[in-house]
This record gives C-alpha cells, sequence and structure tokens, in this order.
C-alpha cells in the first residue's frame, strides 16, 4: 500500500487526483490539501510515498516547495505549464503531468513512482555498510556535503561552478570540471561531453547523439560518442 498526498489549490484538480486514485488499490490517499503550508504539516505527521503536486500555488510554487523538503516522496508534478518539466525532473520527480490528463496516463506516472523506489535504491545500503569508498566530501555553499556516488545523476561545467544534479538536490560546488571529474571513480561516471559527465548506472536510454536520465536529456559530444558506447560494451 503507496500513502499518497495531493496538493493543488483547485479544488476540481485534486477531486479529479483522489477519483483516479480510487481506481488502484495500491493507493491510499492521507490527505489533501490548497497549499504547500497544509502539506508540509501532512508530510511531518504521516509516512507519505507518493506526492502529487501542482507547480502554480499561492505564495509558494510546488517547485520551490519541493527544494525545501529534506526526506522526499517520490513526486509527480501536475500543471497546466510544460515549461518546468525541467526544473521538476532535475529534482528528482518521477513524472510530469500536464493537465488535462487521461486516467491512463495518471496510471503510467503511478507505475513509475511505486517501481522508482526499487530501480534507485542505493545497493550500498543493501547488502554492506558504507565504506570510505562509497562517497567522498565536497563544499558548496558555505557548507560540507557528503556525497555518495550511487546519488549523482550527473555533473555539468557551470563556468567556474560544477553542476551536481544528485537524486535529492542539486550542489554548485566552486570548483573547475575537470577538478570534479577527478574526484570520481572511472569505473561509475564518464564524460559524455565537454560539459557532461554521468554517471552510467543511472541511464535510461540512448537515442541518438542523446542519453536520458530520468527525462533529463544530456547531449553526447561528437569527439566522446565512441568511447561513451565502448564503455558501455556496444
Amino acid at each position: 500500500m503507496f500513502n499518497c498526498l495531493v496538493v493543488d489549490d483547485e479544488p476540481i484538480a485534486r477531486d479529479i487526483i483522489i477519483n483516479y486514485c480510487s481506481h488502484l488499490p495500491q493507493l491510499r490517499v492521507l490527505g489533501s490539501c490548497g497549499n504547500v503550508f497544509e502539506a508540509k504539516d501532512i508530510l511531518l505527521q504521516n509516512p507519505i510515498d507518493i506526492l502529487f503536486l501542482d507547480v502554480h500555488m499561492p505564495v509558494l510554487d510546488g517547485i520551490s516547495f519541493l527544494r525545501t523538503l529534506k526526506n522526499r516522496p517520490q513526486v509527480i508534478f501536475i500543471t497546466a505549464y510544460k515549461e518546468y518539466a525541467v526544473d521538476a525532473f532535475e529534482l528528482a520527480a518521477c513524472d510530469y503531468l500536464v493537465k488535462p490528463f487521461s486516467l491512463e496516463r495518471f496510471i503510467m506516472a503511478v507505475d513509475k513512482a511505486t517501481e522508482k523506489p526499487k530501480t534507485t535504491s542505493n545497493p550500498v545500503n543493501e547488502n554492506r555498510p558504507i565504506t570510505p569508498n562509497d562517497y567522498f566530501f565536497i563544499k558548496a555553499d558555505g557548507k560540507i556535503y557528503k556525497l555518495l556516488y550511487n546519488d549523482i545523476l550527473f555533473a555539468e561545467a557551470k563556468g567556474n561552478y560544477t553542476k551536481i544534479v544528485c537524486t535529492d538536490q542539486i550542489l554548485l560546488p566552486n570548483m573547475s570540471f575537470s577538478a570534479f571529474e577527478s574526484l570520481l571513480p572511472a569505473e561509475l561516471f564518464i564524460r559524455v561531453h565537454r560539459s557532461f559527465i554521468i554517471n552510467k548506472s543511472k541511464i535510461d536510454h540512448i537515442t541518438g547523439n542523446t542519453v536520458e536520465i530520468l527525462k533529463i536529456q544530456i547531449p553526447i559530444g561528437v569527439n566522446y560518442k565512441e568511447p561513451f558506447l565502448k564503455a558501455l560494451g556496444l
């Protein structure tokens, strides 16, 4: 059974999602609210597995709200606007539904959310304790973060900074791209473009000169494609 929370400032939209959830016996709606502040209280008091979250809401939007959460459930964004999809997936959202959406499309999103904990769980924690070989420390925003290699999706060069996109956060350390690359084990990570390094285990699929990780499309540079495919045994 998966506990769900529906957050949308439109009552009709909330009713539609609750109705869709009623067709899936594995879902149990524990709460429904019209703003993120009510949602935060529910999240603090109840174990929520799936969060159906609208983007445009009063005072604080859904994407900004998600960035405030430390322990995030699986998130399915629901909105009338397509342009925030990249921001959503950079926060490791399971899916992004654009209103109006069908029950079929809703079920597909739920399937992703219910399967994702199995596919993205950290194998380091499943079979053995974490060792110093599984993580490193990095300084960003005046703090020092402990990063598990398995939590990193990809990294992108951003001028004098490196943008590190993880399963639950984005970090911007003041570090050159090459210096960050030197911290990563070559058996787990590979550069696919002069501005992108990816975690090979997080690849969803490759199409042409693009690799996709959690719906985020990352370009494959012409000079990197052959060694990249060779590293994958292709």
